[in-house]
């Protein structure tokens, strides 16, 4: 699991250093840097993988722009020409790397500057390296030397986390199956793509296991007694409308049970991404690094206050760790999250006085004790006493 996130000089991030936990929630204003947290950590995954360029930047869900759109650039302030990354695993494994691309004439992929691997106590790669040979300054060294490293090293599995690391942000219309997904992954897209092959694993797991997540999910929308994943649902679709191979179908409670099926295309968004979310979390073919945009979207404040106050008891039933960062803005978010448990942070995401982002992790001090035995943590943040909400 990664501890800890370093960023210097990316977008609006002159300087940051993060502790992380297991769930991780960026709260703050529209514009401040939330994501930008999330893509600098897809940057970094890219760079892991050995190359940083627009379609591995794509490939995890970072919006790819001109390099003057990635380098830090305020008034006054002088920008390093290179942007730093860094992040190290709770065993003290570390990658570092620094990024350079011109300004004026921006090449496809990005060049390594320096790039620093270690498992902890040995250095595997080291920032001198690329001074020695003739050696292609657009292609990362430690995932070269990925192949010769034992596959239980540390710094094995930190590469693998950040290789996988992806932004996830979902969209109704490839929800419900109607789009196809531009970024296919496993165990679902980037924008909610295969949500019905993924259900279905989730479904199968849950009964092998013998747990009662399915049932619980269900317990979150009230309206639906079952959920299946399906090819014959021709019946209850108009001919006209193109479709995924597998579609969800659902059971109202409410209906009459000749008439009680519903497929994605009909159902409330809100259940397909409560299952979006429960499928990306559990399933054992998820990624163990990974990152939602907007989480609370398309959900009331009790749906989201639910889902969030599931979020690290999922990843930690998940078949393998697993580690979650995602932004939000609803406040409600902040009612289902348990800040006594050390492995869940929230952190209020702001800007100074230069525009520069900065950060604050809140943690349950006495005086918010206080305040919180008053008025929930939806309400504190509204009233101005956690930070971070927009100057309007």
């Amino acid at each position: 699991m990664i501890r800890r996130l370093k960023i210097r000089g990316f977008k609006s991030i002159t300087e940051l250093e993060i502790e992380l936990g297991v769930v991780n929630c960026f709260i703050g204003a529209n514009g401040v840097g939330k994501s930008n947290i999330l893509e600098a950590m897809g940057v970094l995954g890219a760079a892991a993988n050995g190359t940083v360029d627009d379609e591995a930047l794509l490939r995890r869900g970072v919006r790819p722009g001109l390099p003057r759109l990635f380098k830090s650039s305020f008034k006054g302030f002088h920008s390093l020409p290179h942007i730093g990354l860094e992040a190290i695993d709770k065993t003290g494994a570390t990658y570092r790397v620094s990024l350079l691309n011109p300004l004026e004439s921006p090449e496809p992929a990005w060049s390594f500057k320096t790039e620093t691997l270690t498992d902890g106590a040995e250095t595997i790669v080291t920032d001198g390296v690329r001074s020695r040979g003739n050696l292609n300054p657009k292609a990362g060294l430690a995932a070269l030397n990925m192949v010769n490293l034992p596959t239980d090293s540390a710094a094995t599995r930190l590469l693998q986390q950040l290789q996988q690391f992806a932004i996830y942000c979902p969209n109704t219309p490839t929800l419900r199956g109607l789009l196809p997904d531009p970024q296919t992954r496993e165990p679902v897209g980037l924008a909610g793509g295969r949500l019905a092959e993924a259900v279905a694993d989730l479904r199968k797991w849950s009964d092998e296991a013998q747990n009662e997540v399915m049932d619980d999910l269900l317990g979150l929308v009230d309206w639906a007694i079952d959920v299946t994943a399906s090819r014959s649902v021709q019946a209850l679709l108009s001919p006209s409308v193109s479709r995924s191979k597998e579609v969800l179908k659902f059971q109202d409670r409410f209906m009459a049970s000749n008439r009680n099926e519903l497929t994605a295309f009909d159902a409330s968004e809100g259940v397909l991404y409560v299952l979006f979310t429960a499928a990306l979390c559990l399933s054992a073919r998820g990624p163990s690094l990974i990152a939602i945009d907007n989480l609370d979207q398309a959900l009331n404040p009790r749906l989201v206050t639910a889902l969030t106050s599931r979020l690290a008891g999922w990843l930690g039933d998940a078949a393998a760790p697993r580690q979650l960062m995602f932004t939000a803005h609803n406040p409600a978010v902040l009612d289902g999250l348990d800040l006594d448990n050390d492995d869940v942070r929230l952190f209020a995401v702001d800007r100074d006085s230069n525009g520069h982002t900065v950060y604050q992790r809140l943690v349950p001090t006495p005086e918010l004790r206080a305040l919180n035995s008053s008025y929930p943590l939806s309400r504190l943040w509204m009233m101005g006493h956690l930070g971070a909400v927009p100057n309007v």
